[in-house]
């Protein structure tokens, strides 16, 4: 079987989260609005499910809304806290997930909102300087991703919700890549998206957590469940399996994040001494423990990666939502990388519960790059 360095994409259900699912999807398999045995079982687990959550985010167990993924969260973070406020302006960044910006786009086109897109240095970072020059009278929200899903870059929340807080502005945070690896509460943040798949859960579910006192406009309209803030059936076992999964790793949490960025740290000194054109994006020291993005000069990213492949190496060249595209990366042109240095990045995301050296990895990148960039 392959080594599958492509976590950033999705990562495997943890046996745990299947034993503890397995349950709400066969005998207690009840609708959690009916009003019998049954029924009150399945409210049990999601009230539960649902304490959970907020004990790690440190907010309160009304605030959070169980989703189908990080980009239902982040469309109705952003829709329903800017719909909902009355005002009409939005600021983000250039380097944020295909959701968040597609969601301020759909904003601008559909609804009048203006948007800002705050510039971030050559590191991907948003200074808290920059963040209040791009604040306004009328900003409804500033929706800014913990940590990039491309390059790994963390960004000072806390000084950020410093910042917009002052100015009276409610700040959103997409921590679908920053789960696992980062503290989640104490950031400051009003609403806080989080993506089961990226920590152990199953595909389609997802966390979106915004404090009651937010106005709010619903995407979802129907039976008014989630406190009218998201109508539907809920998904008891989706949200049984997200709040294990949430709770695991943020037990697991700081060991993890100490080894794994260890051996990212060594895996990428061994890279940059074998490829000596080599370049890691991102910031050098703030960056998720997991995530080492290279730009291989002179080389084809996707071709390096099958390359890698051959050798049992499976990775990516950025966010899977933009695979197979022949676009170099929105994020790495953003932080100021030349477009055809960008086509050349592959970017490697490291499992939680890695123990063992990446020496021969970073070996096969050195004879991978070195293949790719002989046949000019």
């Amino acid at each position: 079987m392959s080594l599958y360095l492509d976590n950033a994409a999705t990562t495997p259900v943890r046996p745990e989260v299947l034993e503890a699912i397995t349950p709400y999807l066969t005998r207690y398999f009840g609708n959690p609005s009916s009003h019998h045995e049954v029924g009150e079982a399945a409210a049990s687990a999601l009230d539960d499910a649902r304490r959970r959550v907020a004990s790690v985010l440190g907010m309160r167990p009304g605030d959070v809304l169980f989703t189908s993924g990080g980009t239902e969260s982040n469309n109705a973070a952003i829709k329903g806290i800017v719909l909902g406020s009355g005002r009409r302006h939005l600021v983000t960044t250039a380097i944020e997930h295909e959701s968040v910006l597609a969601s301020a786009d759909y904003l601008h086109r559909l609804h009048g909102v203006e948007v800002t897109h705050a510039p971030v240095d050559e590191t991907g970072t948003l200074t808290p300087d920059v963040l209040a020059a791009a604040l306004r009278n009328d900003t409804a929200l500033v929706s800014v991703g913990y940590a990039n899903n491309e390059i790994g870059t963390v960004q000072d929340v806390a000084a950020l919700a410093t910042v917009a807080h002052a100015r009276g502005v409610p700040l959103h945070l997409d921590a679908v890549q920053a789960a696992g690896w980062l503290p989640l509460s104490g950031t400051g943040a009003d609403a806080v998206t989080i993506a089961g798949h990226k920590i152990g859960a199953p595909k389609g579910t997802g966390i979106l957590a915004v404090r009651g006192r937010l106005p709010f406009e619903p995407l979802l309209h129907g039976g008014g469940q989630e406190r009218g803030r998201r109508s539907g059936t809920p998904d008891v076992a989706g949200a049984v399996g997200i709040a294990t999964a949430l709770t695991l790793a943020e037990a697991e949490r700081a060991e993890e994040a100490a080894r794994v960025g260890a051996l990212r740290d060594a895996f990428v000194a061994r890279v940059l001494a074998l490829v000596p054109t080599a370049r890691v994006t991102g910031h050098p020291a703030h960056r998720l423990p997991g995530t080492a993005n290279f730009v291989f000069p002179g080389t084809n990213g996707e071709t390096v990666l099958l390359e890698l492949e051959r050798h049992g190496i499976v990775s990516s060249s950025g966010s899977a939502c933009a695979a197979g595209s022949d676009e170099a990366s929105h994020v790495l042109l953003a932080i100021g990388v030349d477009h055809d240095e960008a086509r050349t990045a592959v970017r490697f995301t490291l499992p939680h519960g890695l123990t063992a050296s990446l020496d021969d990895v970073a070996d096969a990148v050195a004879a991978a790059v070195t293949a790719v960039g002989s046949r000019g």
